[in-house]
C-alpha cells in the first residue's frame, strides 16, 4: 500500500483540480468563521459541548444502560455490537427475517467504517446510498474524500458524464440543478421500492432513549417513513446525557460543517411506525479500548462535523482519498492509527502540526496534541525507516551543541553554495525534489544577531 505522500504526490498532479479542492474548502471554512462570529457565546458552546462529551466519556457505562433502557420503553429492539463484522451480521439477519432485498441507507460514516455496503452486496442485497455525494460515489464505485461534503473532490463535468452513463440523463448538461432532479427522481424510485432503511446515528440522549439524525436533504427521513423497517446504527460514543444537552450541538454542528446557522433536518426517532420495526444496533468496534487511553480519549468526543479538514492546509491540498482510511484528515489520522499502527502510521505524519484544526473543533479536541502523541508513540514503535532513524539521531548531536550547529550551519551554506547540482539534488534531499533550495545567506541569522545586537549591548545600546 502506498502512504500518503504518495497518494498526496498523485492528487497534486491534477494542478487545477488540487488548486481548486483547496480554494472551495477554504470557503466553507471561512462560512464557518462568519457563523462563529455571529454567536456572542461561540466559545462559551465550545467548552460545554467539550465538557458535556468529556462527563458523557467518563460514565459511558452508565449512559448506554440508561439509553438502551429508554428505547426499549419506546418500542425499538436494542442490538450490540462488539466490532464491525457483528455489525454487519446484525444487518444482515434483520434483514433476512424479513425476506427484504432493497435497502437504502443515509449517510454513515460507521457504516463505511465496518463495510457494511460490500458485505450486503456480496450477499445479493441491493443497497442504496441516498445522500447526493454519496450516491454519486457510490455510482463511482469511490470511497467518500470527505466525511460531510463526501464528493467535494468531484466536479460537475465529471458528474454530468456519470449521470449519462448510470442514470441515462441528458449528455453533456451540467447545470446542477438539471444534476440534482435528476437524482432526485433516481432515488424517489428507490425510497418507494425500499424495504428496509439505515441510517447513522448523530446524537443519542440517554435520557428518553431517542436517536437524533441531522441531514440537509431529508433523505434519512424519506427513507425512515416509507419502509416499513428502520435500522440506526451508532457507534458508542454518541450518546449524550439529556435532551437540552442537544441544543448545545445543534448550534455547533452545522455552523462549524458548512457554515450554514443549523442543520435542515434534525430528526428525532423515537418509536417504530405503527406496524413497523425500529432497530437501534450499539456498536464498539474498538472504541472502548480507545476510551482507556488517556492521551487519545478526547478524540472520542468528535461530532463528525469536518471542520479540521476545511482548515488543514496538508488535507485541503492533498485530498481526502490520499489519507487511505475511512475517515481522513486531521481527526482520521488520529483515529486510524488505533485501528492499525502499522497500517496507517504515516497518516500523523501527514500534518504541519499549525494547530489550526484543535482552534476550529467544536468539541476542543486537542488534535494536533494528539497527532504530535501519535508521532512520539508511532517513533518508539520503530515505525521510522532506518535512513530517518540514522538522520534524526546525528541532528539531534548536532542540535545540542552550539559549537556542531554553528559549524555544520557553515558547511551547508557553503555545500550548497559550490558544489555541483547533481551532488546536492539527490534522493536524501526530500526538499529538492519537488523545490529549488532558498538562495543561500551570506550569514547565519545567529552570526547576523551577534554582530548587530550583542556588541550594541555591550556600548549600552538598545
Amino acid at each position: 500500500m502506498t502512504n500518503h505522500a504518495h497518494r498526496a504526490a498523485r492528487f497534486l498532479k491534477n494542478e487545477e483540480r488540487a488548486a481548486w479542492h483547496d480554494k472551495t474548502l477554504w470557503m466553507v471554512r471561512k462560512k464557518r468563521d462568519l457563523m462563529a462570529l455571529d454567536v456572542p457565546d461561540w466559545e462559551e458552546l465550545r467548552e460545554q459541548a467539550s465538557q458535556i462529551k468529556r462527563h458523557s466519556l467518563s460514565k459511558l457505562d452508565d449512559y448506554l444502560v440508561q439509553f438502551e433502557e429508554q428505547a426499549i420503553n419506546n418500542g425499538a429492539q436494542v442490538h450490540w455490537a462488539s466490532t464491525a463484522g457483528k455489525l454487519n451480521e446484525i444487518v444482515y439477519q434483520i434483514i433476512k427475517e424479513n425476506n427484504a432485498s432493497r435497502i437504502v441507507k443515509s449517510k454513515s460514516m460507521l457504516t463505511e467504517e465496518c463495510g457494511l455496503n460490500p458485505f450486503l452486496e456480496k450477499r445479493g442485497i441491493e443497497i442504496i446510498d441516498t445522500d447526493l455525494g454519496e450516491r454519486i460515489i457510490q455510482l463511482k464505485r469511490e470511497p467518500p474524500s470527505h466525511i460531510v461534503m463526501p464528493a467535494i473532490h468531484i466536479k460537475k463535468e465529471e458528474i454530468s458524464e456519470l449521470f449519462h452513463r448510470e442514470l441515462n440523463s441528458e449528455e453533456g448538461n451540467t447545470d446542477p440543478t438539471y444534476l440534482a432532479a435528476t437524482a432526485r427522481l433516481h432515488l424517489r424510485q428507490k425510497f418507494i421500492e425500499a424495504e428496509v432503511a439505515i441510517t447513522g446515528v448523530n446524537f443519542a440522549v440517554a435520557e428518553n432513549g431517542a436517536v437524533v439524525v441531522c441531514t440537509n436533504e431529508g433523505n434519512a427521513d424519506m427513507g425512515v417513513h416509507a419502509a416499513p423497517i428502520q435500522i440506526h446504527c451508532m457507534g458508542i460514543e454518541k450518546v449524550i446525557p439529556r435532551l437540552s444537552d442537544l441544543a448545545v450541538f445543534t448550534r455547533l454542528l452545522a455552523r462549524s460543517a458548512t457554515g450554514q446557522p443549523i442543520t435542515t433536518y434534525t430528526s428525532h426517532y423515537l418509536n417504530p411506525k405503527p406496524g413497523g420495526q425500529m432497530h437501534i444496533i450499539i456498536v464498539d468496534n474498538g472504541r472502548s479500548e480507545l476510551i482507556g487511553k488517556e492521551d487519545y480519549r478526547d478524540s472520542l468526543k468528535c461530532i463528525r462535523c469536518g471542520a479540521c479538514m476545511n482548515t488543514c492546509p496538508v488535507y485541503r491540498r492533498s485530498g481526502g482519498h490520499s489519507y487511505h482510511y475511512v475517515i481522513p484528515g486531521p481527526i482520521g489520522s488520529i483515529l486510524a492509527p488505533h485501528s492499525n499502527s502499522k497500517e496507517y502510521e504515516d497518516l500523523p505524519f501527514a500534518s504541519s502540526l499549525c494547530g489550526s484544526c484543535s482552534d476550529v473543533c467544536p468539541v476542543k479536541i486537542d488534535i494536533h496534541g494528539q497527532l504530535y502523541r501519535w508521532r512520539q508513540d508511532l517513533s518508539q514503535q520503530g515505525a521510522r525507516s532506518p535512513i530517518k532513524k540514522g538522520i534524526m539521531k546525528v541532528s539531534g548531536k548536532i542540535l545540542a551543541s552550539d559549537k556542531m550547529y554553528d559549524w555544520s550551519g557553515k558547511a551547508a551554506r557553503w555545500c550548497i553554495k559550490y558544489l555541483p547540482r547533481v551532488l546536492i539534488y539527490n534522493r536524501l534531499n526530500t526538499w529538492g525534489r519537488e523545490r529549488e533550495l532558498p538562495e543561500v545567506p551570506r550569514e547565519s541569522f545567529k552570526e547576523w544577531y551577534n554582530k548587530n545586537f550583542r556588541e550594541g549591548d555591550k556600548n549600552g545600546q538598545k
